[in-house]
C-alpha cells in the first residue's frame, strides 16, 4: 500500500502526552506545520512519512535524547476508540487481541502485527514501526504495555521488550519504564508475555456489543478502503496531467477496472472523477501561483487546461478571485509576515 496514514488519535495522543510532561506541544506543532485546529477533524488521518520528521522535532523541542520512552509514561490510556471496545466485550484478551490485530488498520496503515507462539511465552509481533523509529517504537510499547494493563485489570505484565534499532540510553532506565529485561538489534520489534494471559476473562464480555463493535470496525475500515481508491485516483490524476490530460477511462484503465465499476466506486466514496480533477488543478494552481514565478499561460498548461480564459472562469469559481489577485494576495502575505 502507497501512502500509508496513521489515525489521527495518535497525534492528539502524543499532543496531550507532551502537555502532561511539560513539553511545548504547540512549538512541536508548528515545527512541522501542523495547525492546532487539524487535531479536532474528526476523521484525521496523519501521513506515516511524517512519524520521523515529528519525532525529531519532539527531541528538538523537549531536548531529551529519551524523549520516545519518557513520553510514554505521560500518554491517556487509549480508550474511546473501537479497539478498546473490541477488547472490553470479548470473551477474553486472547480473543480481544486477535480482533485488535484483524482491524489494526483503524491505528495505522503501517501496523502489521501479529502474534508468535514461542517456547518462553506468545510474542506480540512489530508493534507498529521500522527502526528509524526509535522514539515512535519506545513510546509506542509504553502505551501498548499501559493498555493491556488497563483492560486485563493490571493483570499483564510483560516478559521482554524488543527493538531492532541500537541502544541510545542507560539499561536500567529502560528496564525502570517496562518493568522487564529489554533487547535491542533484535530482528522484531514486540513484547513477549506470559501466554496464561491470552486466558484472562474479561469482565465486560457481552455477546450483543461484540456483535456491535465488530459492525462498527468492519464499516470503518470500508470507509478507509474507499479513501484509498479516492487517493490513488487522485494520484494517477497529477501524472496524467502533468503529460497533457486526465481522463477517466486511462486512470481506470490504470487501476485495472472498467470505467463504470470506477464511476459507481467513486460515487460511493461520495465524489466523482470531475470533482476530483477539479481539486487537483486547484491544489496545483493555487501553488504555483503563491510559491513559484511561472507565467499565468505555463500554469494553464501545467494545470491541464486548453485556454487561459477556462482557466480563469474556473479559477475564480473555486477561489472566489482571480489567478492574479491570489498571486498579489499571497505575495502582501509574505512579505507581511
Amino acid at each position: 500500500m502507497t501512502n500509508l496514514t496513521d489515525s489521527g488519535v495518535l497525534l492528539r495522543m502524543a499532543y496531550r502526552a507532551m502537555q502532561n510532561a511539560g513539553i511545548d506541544a504547540d512549538a512541536v506543532l508548528a515545527k512541522v506545520g501542523v495547525e492546532k485546529a487539524t487535531l479536532n477533524l474528526p476523521e484525521l488521518r496523519t501521513p506515516h512519512d511524517a512519524q520521523e520528521w515529528f519525532w525529531q522535532a519532539v527531541e528538538e523541542v523537549s531536548g531529551d535524547p529519551l524523549v520516545g520512552l519518557h513520553l510514554g509514561a505521560h500518554f491517556p490510556i487509549f480508550k474511546g476508540q473501537v479497539l478498546e471496545y473490541l477488547f472490553l466485550s470479548s470473551p477474553n484478551f486472547g480473543e480481544g487481541l486477535n480482533r485488535a490485530i484483524a482491524y489494526q488498520r483503524l491505528l495505522s496503515d503501517a501496523a502489521n502485527a501479529e502474534l508468535i507462539e514461542l517456547e518462553g511465552g506468545i510474542f506480540l509481533k512489530q508493534l507498529l514501526w521500522s527502526r528509524k523509529l526509535a522514539h515512535l517504537n519506545e513510546c509506542a510499547a509504553v502505551g501498548v504495555v499501559k493498555f493491556f494493563s488497563f483492560v486485563t485489570d493490571g493483570a499483564f505484565m510483560p516478559l521482554e521488550v524488543h527493538f531492532s534499532h541500537d541502544q541510545h540510553g542507560e539499561m536500567r532506565e529502560y528496564e525502570r519504564v517496562y518493568g522487564c529485561p529489554v533487547k535491542f538489534g533484535m530482528p522484531n520489534v514486540g513484547i513477549l508475555f506470559d501466554r496464561k494471559v491470552m486466558d484472562l476473562p474479561s469482565a465486560h464480555h457481552e455477546p450483543e456489543l461484540l456483535q456491535l463493535h465488530e459492525r462498527l470496525a468492519s464499516e470503518q475500515i470500508a470507509r478507509l478502503e474507499k479513501q484509498d481508491l479516492v487517493t490513488q485516483v487522485s494520484r494517477l490524476i497529477a501524472e496524467l496531467l502533468e503529460s497533457g490530460h486526465a481522463n477517466l477511462e486511462e486512470v481506470a484503465a490504470r487501476l485495472g477496472i472498467k470505467p463504470r465499476q470506477l464511476r459507481t466506486r467513486l460515487a460511493d466514496a461520495g465524489t466523482n472523477f470531475n470533482q476530483l480533477v477539479a481539486e487537483y488543478r486547484c491544489k496545483l494552481a493555487k501553488r504555483l501561483l503563491a510559491g513559484t514565478e511561472e507565467s499565468i499561460d505555463e500554469i494553464v498548461y501545467l494545470t491541464g487546461f486548453s485556454e487561459p480564459s477556462t482557466f480563469y472562469r474556473a479559477f475564480k469559481r473555486w477561489v472566489g478571485m482571480t489567478p492574479i489577485e491570489y498571486r498579489k494576495l499571497k505575495a502582501e502575505e509574505e512579505s507581511a509576515g
